[in-house]
């Protein structure tokens, strides 16, 4: 198993080398993995190494190790936090302990009392990396949610928000059977006045209606699913052939009526078009909706099926919620394969439909309102897109059939997720050469922080820091020193400044930190630094 990675922190470097030697790592489970000498130059080191414990002195120059242990809370959490003293102190003991340390250590430090603690702390860290790795643990915490997980399964699928291909593999993983084959979906919805009970009432009646809905549905050749969805049940419906239809709706009707009896209540029954698989559910669930909303006309109580009242000779195609997100994320995030197996899809499902291209003149209208949009948030002009003569309005007769529509389609979405994609680089150089000009002004600031330049140009702090270490190779705390390095050099060569003075002109109040920083960057102190360009 890995070793867990262990980062050293004291201002001697006796002390440190007699650790660093006397302690058996390897045997232990650890593997030292850097050191430093000060709370500065450990807090640069673990923004790099990620160490799993931080064994750090309390009394150290720049910065000290309560200051440190806080910094790491945030930036590390889960990290075993251990601190040395040379001063029996209760109040270094309380301050630890309100910042999470693990374990507080007086000095001198002995070798077997630390080898005990590192122990305690190895025995720890399995047993939360064995909690995390615990599968049966996991199979239970899923297995408690699995209720919840359900739930939300099916609101999704009526919702329209899951990909054809993910709707058997979801069901799958949540033991929910969801065969082939013909479905239908009903919405029934509790017709009560509007009196006092508030949303505990509503909860309660809607589980009533779902439990009478599991009990007292009976119908051959036809299995069911019953969820609770939005303020109403669903009740989900696979037929065994196109001649169950009727018959269901005779079946709706009984329960209309039984209802009145065993609830009190009156139900309203909106019945959606059949569609032919588990994958289209949010078709027939939306024609549900329809249907219900007639029930302001018929009046409540009563089983309407949609086709009764919008016949199916009247159904168009339309660009759906699930369609938008597909073209958006493959516009905006995928590959331009993937941004043409998105139209291919869409345009293939047009042919799938029968319906004649004059009839799909809605379906058009909503896709371009889509890329519109897209090319308008992504701050792209529209004309860059769709050529200098676009006034916005497409009409489906400007295409003599699906394959110049297709291309057409095709092309635009490719030049849209070209554009997109370059705008995206360019907006990322423009973020981190802003940064950089902001810190070619602050250097100078002792407080300068990623924290401070993040307020400056409105983004978050974690975005920033990924973003910042991609484009420009090496963390924001690396870059700040790095540029105060340079200039320190620049003010060294052509200036007589004393070297506390250019401390201070580089972000460095303690003129003994800037010279170790030096020193280490360097190799030499800034005064024989200075002596060496002379000679």
């Amino acid at each position: 198993m890995e070793e867990y990675r262990v980062l050293l922190v004291d201002d001697e470097e006796e002390i440190r080398r007699g650790i660093s030697c006397k302690i058996d790592w390897l045997r232990l489970g650890f593997m030292l993995v850097g050191q430093a000498g000060n709370g500065e130059e450990a807090l640069e080191l673990a923004e790099q190494l990620r160490p799993d414990v931080v064994l750090t002195d309390i009394k150290m120059p720049f910065m000290d190790g309560l200051e440190l242990c806080r910094r790491l809370r945030q930036s590390l959490p889960a990290a075993k936090l251990v601190v040395f003293s040379g001063f029996d102190d209760f109040e270094y003991a309380r301050q630890a302990v309100s910042m999470g340390v693990s374990e507080y250590i007086l000095k001198p430090i002995n070798a077997p009392e630390l080898m005990q603690v590192l122990s305690k702390l190895r025995e720890q860290l399995d047993r939360q990396r064995a909690e995390r790795l615990d599968m049966e643990t996991l199979r239970r915490r899923y297995e408690e949610s699995l209720p919840v997980l359900r739930e939300l399964f099916y609101t999704r699928l009526l919702n329209g928000q899951l990909r054809p291909e993910q709707v058997q593999e979801r069901a799958a993983r949540y033991e929910i059977e969801l065969p082939a084959g013909l479905w239908i979906a009903v919405l029934v919805h509790a017709d009560l006045p509007a009196e006092g009970g508030g949303a505990e009432r509503d909860e309660l009646l809607l589980l009533s209606v779902q439990s009478f809905l599991e009990e007292h549905f009976a119908l051959e050749g036809c299995s069911t699913r019953v969820v609770l969805y939005g303020d109403s049940a669903a009740l989900l419906v696979q037929l065994s052939g196109q001649d169950r239809l009727y018959p269901l709706l005779e079946e709706l009707e009984r329960l209309s009526l039984l209802a009145r009896s065993y609830l009190g209540i009156p139900l309203s029954i909106g019945a959606g078009l059949p569609c032919r698989g588990p994958e289209e559910l949010h078709r027939s669930v939306k024609g549900a909706r329809s249907a219900l909303d007639y029930r302001a006309l018929m009046g409540g109580g009563r089983v309407i099926y949609i086709d009764d009242l919008e016949p199916q000779s009247t159904a168009v195609l339309s660009f759906e919620e699930e369609d938008q997100r597909q073209l958006s994320a493959a516009i905006k995030l995928g590959t331009p394969e993937q941004v043409e197996q998105v139209v291919r899809s869409l345009m293939e499902r047009l042919k799938q439909t029968g319906l004649s291209l004059s009839r799909c003149h809605l379906f058009l209208l909503e896709l371009v309102t889509c890329l519109i949009r897209l090319t308008r948030s992504g701050g792209v002009a529209v004309e860059e897109v769709f050529g200098d003569n676009f006034t916005g309005a497409v009409s489906i007769s400007d295409f003599s059939g699906r394959e110049e529509l297709g291309r057409w389609l095709g092309e635009r979405c490719l030049k849209l997720h070209d554009m997109l994609g370059r705008q995206r680089s360019d907006s990322a150089w423009r973020l981190v050469e802003q940064a950089k000009a902001y810190i070619g002004a602050h250097y100078s600031d002792e407080g300068l922080s990623v924290e401070a330049l993040c307020a400056h140009i409105h983004l978050s702090p974690t975005y920033f820091s990924t973003l910042f270490k991609r484009e420009v190779g090496m963390p924001f705390t690396a870059y700040v020193t790095q540029v105060r390095m340079e200039e320190a050099v620049r003010l060294l060569r052509d200036t007589d400044e004393k070297t506390y003075r250019i401390a201070e002109q580089t972000g460095y109040s303690d003129p003994n930190y800037f010279s170790y920083v030096f020193k280490r960057r360097f190799g030499v102190s800034p005064s024989k630094f200075r002596t060496g360009l002379k000679s």
